[in-house]
């Protein structure tokens, strides 16, 4: 679970470890369904894919959810169970939920989990835990999903509560990170006090490790657990 994704060689290292094999001995999916409903999501959406291709992969995938109801399973699921890495990342949280829910590959995920490597980048490292942090009386009121920590919106329609709620604590991204000035400790100490369970705040220099429910941090930078 990283911010935003391979930043260091310590996180590198992990993913090798939990791979067991080298990179260009594998290969990954990548899904980029949560980058859309930001504004910048065209061009984000072309750059995260060229990182991951990038990252020295025997073979690299791209399975867009959005698509997945339109089209047959053949063209996409070969490629899904013959992956040694599942991919998933940021944007938009509520939006990914939504599509993971709505394109059915939600319901393969506790079986692929069993097997492969799941590399979360912020909003895909969320969708492990238990919930996403949204404004309850907004939804209410404009039946919008609002993360009013991130200052980030859902398409109105297309946000959702799912999440894989797989590893029993919260993930805050981008601790203290310039193009997020409001995401310092004070934020994640809110953040951390609306939930009932422990929370993670981590910089871009951290990931969390988690196998067979063990938690490890790799760390670089910074990083603050809030216990409960």
């Amino acid at each position: 679970m990283t911010s935003v994704g391979l930043s260091n060689t310590s996180i590198r290292r992990a993913l090798l470890d939990l791979l067991g094999k080298p990179m260009s001995e594998c290969t990954a999916v990548y899904v980029p369904t949560a980058i859309y409903a930001l504004p910048s999501g065209p061009g984000d959406a072309l750059e995260t894919a060229r990182y991951v291709a990038d990252m020295g992969w025997q073979e690299a995938g791209l399975i867009e959810l959005t698509a997945l109801p339109s089209i047959e399973e053949e063209h996409w699921l070969p490629a899904f169970e013959a992956a040694d890495a599942i991919i998933v990342g940021g944007g938009n949280g509520p939006y990914l939920g939504y599509w993971f829910e709505r394109s059915g590959l939600a319901a393969r995920m506790p079986a692929a989990l069993e097997e492969k490597v799941y590399l979360g980048v912020s909003a895909g490292s969320c969708l492990l835990t238990p919930g996403w942090n949204f404004d309850r009386e907004r939804l209410e009121r404009d039946g919008i999903y609002y993360d009013d920590e991130y200052d980030e919106r859902s398409p109105k329609g297309f946000g959702s509560t799912f999440t894989l709620d797989v590893v029993p604590f919260g993930f805050r991204p981008h601790l203290n990170a310039d193009y997020f000035p409001q995401a310092d400790l004070a934020l994640m100490e809110r953040a951390a006090a609306k939930v009932d369970y422990p929370l993670y705040a981590v910089d871009d220099e951290t990931a969390i490790k988690v196998v067979d429910g063990q938690v490890d941090v790799v760390s670089e930078g910074e990083w603050k657990l809030f216990e409960k």
